[in-house]
């Protein structure tokens, strides 16, 4: 049996299987390049290693209060000197991106302060965690203020509003890389530098933070290289390298990393406690593979724009723009498509192929949104997925594959999906 009938047995037709070798070998250039980046931060992260001394004695866990865990100091020296920062936050205490956002909004604000958005709204469970939806603990129940500037409709920076929203309240601003459930374009980090660098150049002590999710080893260079005085993301995203089974890290200042670790554990005690109960393997072995099972995803993510584009349907970004993260987004106009490419991408995986994703109202978000994903672990978006609100203009976002051949089923699968449904 060869590749191409073992294809057929996984419900691929000829049509789909001649359209995916077309497109990849449109793109071998492309994947080229994508492998090049990987090289480079694969390199990084070695000699992040070697500089720590990782040894095999930095993969014991510790339990009860944590006291002098070697690995743990090690892996936190590892993520700052990948990231150029002064100090790290790596903890599987923190239990997703969102949660590592909020400690590091809760850590540097104050009451009477306030946080500003210039790109708009953040991602939805954040909303939460600001009160812009009223919810139980939230920043605006501790009396700090939110402002917001939105984009303009070409997805440049609103300068003008930017200098006009920034006053003596101002204390920090969250900048988000990717786009969430929104068709803009995701932010590269040149773009990011230049807005923190205007930023800084109106109110120089305003603490400038990236949420980072999704955009990890992308590119050769992280927000905190052009300014950032924290970045933030989620162990089961990019930097897990899809072995991580919960976590997160905020990199940033020592002063700023140092209050994060006051919220996230007490007063008086921060990174001196927190039990790693035989984690630090998989947090050391994920960051090491991440670079390259983020390339894996990267071709995926070009691979689906390249042939959704190509059947009418608009894509951000397109399939020849520079990409500076892992998600697709692809405008499908219709529920019906939205849910059919999403059990096309279920049934690509090699967990739960057999389930049925349907659309629910999952909790911190404000509409029904259906999610597929049969990953190894719940919820990481570093393993093949694709989720979407019921709502206009029903947008699925693709993300992830541990590897590119995953990836290339998923997108062919939800292909088949569409065309078995004469929804194309």
């Amino acid at each position: 049996m060869n590749t191409h009938d073992i294809y057929r047995e996984l419900g691929l037709s000829e049509k789909v299987i001649e359209l995916g070798e077309k497109y990849e070998n449109e793109l071998r250039q492309r994947f080229e390049e994508i492998d090049r980046v990987a090289e480079y931060n694969q390199l990084k992260i070695i000699k992040a290693m070697q500089k720590a001394r990782v040894s095999e004695a930095s993969f014991n866990g510790s339990t009860g209060y944590g006291y002098n865990d070697e690995g743990r100091e090690s892996l936190e020296e590892v993520y700052a000197s990948v990231f150029h920062t002064e100090s790290a936050l790596v903890r599987p205490q923190i239990t997703c991106g969102t949660h590592a956002l909020a400690v590091a909004l809760a850590a540097n604000l104050r009451p009477g302060d306030e946080l500003l958005s210039p790109v708009g709204k953040p991602y939805d469970t954040l909303e939460n965690v600001i009160g812009i939806v009223p919810a139980t603990g939230s920043l605006k129940e501790y009396g700090v203020t939110y402002s917001q500037v939105d984009l303009k409709s070409d997805g440049s920076f609103d300068f003008d509003g930017i200098r006009a929203a920034i006053n003596e309240k101002t204390r920090l601003v969250t900048i988000q890389r990717s786009k969430g459930y929104q068709t803009r374009p995701t932010l590269s980090v040149k773009r990011i530098g230049e807005l923190i660098s205007f930023i800084k150049g109106i109110k120089p002590d305003i603490t400038v933070m990236v949420d980072n999710c999704y955009g990890e080893f992308v590119e050769t260079v992280e927000p905190s290289d052009v300014g950032a005085d924290m970045v933030v993301g989620s162990l089961i995203k990019n930097p897990g390298g899809g072995l991580v089974a919960t976590g997160g890290y905020i990199a940033g200042t020592r002063d700023c990393i140092e209050k994060c670790a006051y919220r996230l554990t007490c007063p008086g005690l921060g990174k001196e406690v927190g039990a790693t109960l035989g984690v630090t393997r998989s947090m050391f072995q994920g960051l090491f593979l991440a670079p390259v099972v983020t390339a894996g995803a990267l071709k995926g993510a070009i691979f689906a724009a390249r042939i959704y584009e190509d059947l009418g349907f608009e894509v951000v970004p397109n399939g020849t723009e520079s990409r500076h993260d892992i998600i697709q987004a692809v405008t499908l106009r219709s529920p019906e498509r939205l849910i059919a490419f999403c059990k096309g991408i279920q049934a690509a995986a090699p967990v739960d192929s057999y389930v049925t994703p349907e659309p629910w109202a999952m909790p911190g978000y404000n509409c029904d949104v259906i999610m597929a994903a049969g990953a190894f672990v719940q919820g990481s978006s570093i393993e093949l997925s694709a989720d979407g609100p019921l709502e206009e203009p029903y947008a699925v976002y693709f993300q992830g594959g541990l590897t590119w051949y995953h990836a290339k089923l998923g997108i062919l699968r939800s292909l088949e999906e569409l065309y078995a449904r004469k929804l194309l």
